[in-house]
């Protein structure tokens, strides 16, 4: 008889059971944290506003009502705001990435002149900045103050994603770059017809990075727009949130949301690009953070 059906299985010892119980609770409680919030956003979205005054909280609706969506849908401010959220996010994730493997690809050449101090600038953003006042005060001279671009330039590359990209080219063969070299293949060629085929993980890791941080920003919204017309959805829902009202496209006035329904129907849908957009990237997330972190 083989020895693989002879082979018994190791008993397991109760230091195993004890971290498999505090394992799995721990999953349990952090599952739960994230599911109910979103269910009882879910669950205000779809109840009238007389139910959610007099029951709170609660999970599952008793009566459906979906005013609010309808509000929400007939608010020419809040779609208005959802396009140029969606432009921002397009355009700024496929800029973030073109520069991010623009950089990277010099940066993960060993023989490139001053390589560990352009690092060390790199590292040094990561934990130090200007601050809100400097900033506010470059981008003003730049003239970038109520223009699109404000949302785009300022957050064209972070220091983290060019780092986990750079690692990730260290760790392809050199032999594929001298060979196609060796054909006549320009640096160019060689980073979009070698290193990006082989870069799926890593590109998928950081287009998801830049799509969630320019569909989640609001801040710069606030400090440097205050055209209307230029207004992003997520400073549309904190303010819906926070003040229960949405700025006019055409003057400073208020619309008064009336409900909580209204405000949570407004979430609702402001998730939904990225419910939609993350599980298709999920696959590729993984892979990319281990590759691209093991090589300093």
């Amino acid at each position: 008889m083989k020895a693989s059906k002879t082979k018994k299985h190791r008993k397991r010892s109760a230091e195993d059971w004890i971290v498999d119980i505090l394992s799995y609770g721990f999953t349990l409680i952090l599952v739960i944290s994230i599911c109910l919030p979103f269910m009882q956003v879910i669950t205000i979205s779809m109840s009238p506003a007389s139910v959610v005054n007099a029951t709170g909280f609660h999970l599952i609706p008793t009566k459906f009502d979906f005013s609010g969506y309808i509000e929400i849908a007939n608010n020419d401010n809040f779609w208005h705001s959802y396009l140029i959220t969606i432009a921002r996010t397009i355009l700024g994730t496929t800029c973030g990435v073109l520069v991010t493997m623009l950089t990277a690809y010099p940066l993960a050449k060993t023989n490139l002149p001053y390589r560990k101090g352009l690092m060390m600038f790199v590292v040094f953003t990561m934990y130090f900045s200007g601050g809100m006042i400097p900033k506010y005060l470059l981008i003003k001279n730049l003239g970038l103050t109520n223009k699109f671009l404000v949302y785009i330039l300022p957050c064209l590359i972070t220091g983290f994603a060019l780092i986990i990209t750079r690692n990730f080219f260290m760790g392809i063969p050199a032999a594929l770059e001298e060979s196609a070299k060796i054909d006549g293949a320009s640096n160019m060629t060689v980073l979009f017809r070698i290193y990006l085929p082989l870069s799926a993980p890593v590109v998928a890791t950081i287009s998801l990075w830049y799509c969630v941080q320019h569909w989640n920003s609001w801040m710069d919204n606030m400090l440097y727009v205050t055209k209307n017309g230029l207004y992003v959805l997520q400073y549309v829902l904190q303010t819906i949130l926070t003040n229960g009202r949405t700025a006019d496209m055409e003057a400073v006035t208020e619309v008064i949301v009336h409900t909580e329904t209204m405000k949570m129907a407004a979430l609702i849908l402001s998730l939904i690009p990225i419910v939609c957009t993350y599980p298709f990237l999920q696959k590729y997330f993984v892979k990319g953070m281990i590759v691209g972190s093991v090589k300093g």
